[in-house]
C-alpha cells in the first residue's frame, strides 16, 4: 500500500468513525475528530459550530438514527488537507433523506480533524 493510499483508508476510516459516533450519540469521539473551527452546514441549510453541533448531539436535538455513507472519495491536497465527498441516507430526529456530501479534513497536531461539512438534500 502506497503512502496515499493509506492517507486515504485512513480518512475513510475516520470519516465512517463520526458519522457512527454521531448515531451513537458519542460526543467524545467527536471532541476529538472535530475541529475547534468546525462550520457544519446541514441540507436545512441551518449551520453549527463544534459547540453547537456537540451540544446538539447530547442534548438530543440532533438526533441521528442512522448515516449510511456511499460512494465515498477522498481527494488530498498536500500533506494536511483532503477533501472527501460521497453521498448518505440518513434518519435524523424521524425524517429520513438522502444527501451528497463534502467534508473539508486538515491534518492538525491532533491528527486528522474535520473543519467543514457541506451537505444538500437529494430530491
Amino acid at each position: 500500500m502506497t503512502q496515499t493510499e493509506s492517507v486515504v483508508h485512513e480518512l475513510l476510516a475516520l470519516d465512517q468513525e463520526r458519522l457512527q459516533a454521531m448515531a451513537d450519540n458519542d460526543v467524545d469521539t467527536l471532541n476529538r475528530i472535530l475541529s475547534d473551527d468546525l462550520s457544519y452546514v446541514h441540507t436545512s441549510a441551518a449551520v453549527d459550530t463544534k459547540e453547537s453541533f456537540t451540544s446538539g448531539i447530547a442534548s438530543g436535538r440532533l438526533n441521528y438514527e442512522s448515516i449510511v455513507s456511499s460512494n465515498t472519495a477522498v481527494r488530498l491536497y498536500g500533506d494536511d488537507t483532503a477533501l472527501v465527498t460521497g453521498n448518505a441516507d440518513v434518519r435524523v430526529n424521524g425524517n429520513e433523506f438522502s444527501l451528497q456530501f463534502t467534508d473539508v479534513y486538515i491534518k492538525k497536531d491532533a491528527g486528522w480533524q474535520l473543519v467543514s461539512w457541506h451537505a444538500t438534500r437529494l430530491p
